[in-house]
């Protein structure tokens, strides 16, 4: 059967489906192999650095070609056998083929490799912290599924591999907790009795808290770091690796009291996670939040901790340091933006307030890259970066950068 290649198809380099063998020497940072023929760039999932493979040809771009893995014809030392069997349909997970100090080295790579290309910096970067569990350390999921077609609803779970729009049925998923995976067969059993409520298609929202699994979005979460606990809206952005953030927020707050500060600020407080963790190492905290619901849950959670040096600061996005009254020299300022990273007006503010050290948190590291660049010509200079892996198994990687006031 010969395949009719997509009307878009540039038929150079290589025809359509084409077969070729090549060596992998790098990954993308979306977790995709990298090889060269004759200088030319093809990127092939699921392939791994020093394997030599063959790929079909299904993409040629301006600068470089895309395939599907067919054989592995050398393997490398580095593969493992997937801990999902789902593994390379499901668009969740990236890595569970590489082992996993070999996932660490290349997260620590990655950042390496944005410093070098976007702020043109040879640099050391810490090797990633680890996630003390690496399975079954998700504790939120959210499935989804399509319009139900007469009151039937078909698949249950997350996007194939490139598709925008395919949806592949999960009934397990060992990146999440054990508890979410106990109650997903009686999530998909409930969702599909109630499919003629659906008019369209859903998302499901399953969220461990305290040894149970929520799935009302409106409802109350816990969780707890150390001996530190959080109330939040179970539906909202919360880190969901509880795993990790007693050694996260740990290296924020150690990396902010390194230079003497007395004061603490955390300006895109959330739910209160830095601010309210560190507290006790601090003279005073001052959480900034923008949002007037997120602003009330930190005030919350201060309550809940029977805090009296925190005060949360709901501001506008114009004013953030406005209300801010310690002295910058004396002050840390935590930031942990969303995926898009700063905005300029942020950025701004930050430097005209000027503290004596910033620890920017960053769960995308070319935004954190791009923003640090206008630091540095701000007068920041960069101390250390440290990645912690939040989601082993997938390409995602956070970043901590230590800027400190020249």
């Amino acid at each position: 059967m010969h395949n009719r290649p997509p009307k878009k198809f540039v038929p150079t380099p290589f025809d359509y489906h084409q077969e070729i063998d090549l060596r992998i020497d790098s990954l993308t940072n979306l977790g995709a192999g990298v090889g060269r023929v004759d200088g030319w760039v093809v990127f092939v999932p699921y392939a791994l650095p020093g394997e030599l493979v063959r790929t079909r040809i299904f993409r040629n771009d301006k600068n470089h070609s895309q395939g599907d893995l067919v054989e592995v014809l050398e393997k490398s030392p580095d593969r493992v056998e997937p801990g999902c069997p789902l593994f390379g349909e499901c668009g969740g997970c990236q890595y569970q083929h590489l082992t996993y100090e070999k996932q660490l080295e290349w997260k620590t790579r990655q950042i390496k490799e944005l410093l070098k290309h976007m702020a043109k910096e040879e640099r050391e970067v810490n090797f990633c912290e680890c996630s003390e569990q690496i399975w079954n350390y998700r504790s939120k999921i959210t499935p989804h599924f399509d319009k139900p077609k007469d009151g039937v609803v078909k698949e249950i779970g997350f996007l194939k591999v490139g598709r925008r729009n395919e949806i592949l049925n999960v009934e397990n998923c060992p990146i999440a907790m054990k508890e979410i995976n106990e109650a997903l067969p009686t999530v998909h059993e409930d969702v599909r009795a109630n499919g003629r409520q659906f008019k369209r298609g859903a998302t499901v929202l399953l969220r461990a808290t305290q040894g149970r699994v929520e799935r009302n979005p409106k409802a109350i979460a816990r969780e707890e770091v150390g001996d530190v606990k959080f109330d939040f809206v179970a539906g909202e952005f919360f880190q969901n690796n509880p795993f990790i953030l007693p050694k996260f927020t740990g290296y924020v707050g150690e990396k902010a009291l390194a230079g003497g500060a007395k004061y603490l600020v955390d300006a895109y407080c959330g739910a209160g996670l830095f601010g309210i963790a560190l507290a006790r190492s601090f003279e005073k905290v001052m959480g900034v939040e923008v949002n007037e619901a997120g602003a009330q849950w930190a005030k919350n959670n201060v309550e809940l901790n029977g805090l009296t040096n925190v005060s949360i600061l709901q501001a506008s996005a114009e004013a953030i340091f406005e209300q801010i009254d310690t002295p910058p020299e004396e002050t840390a300022v935590v930031i942990d933006p969303p995926r898009k990273g700063c905005t300029p007006e942020f950025l701004q503010q930050l430097v005209g307030y000027g503290p004596q050290r910033i620890i920017y948190v960053s769960c995308d590291p070319a935004t954190q890259v791009r923003d640090y660049n206008f630091l540095k010509d701000s007068g920041y200079v960069l101390d250390e970066v440290q990645p912690f892996d939040l989601f082993p198994h997938t390409r995602h990687v956070e970043s901590v950068m230590v800027l400190i006031k020249s």
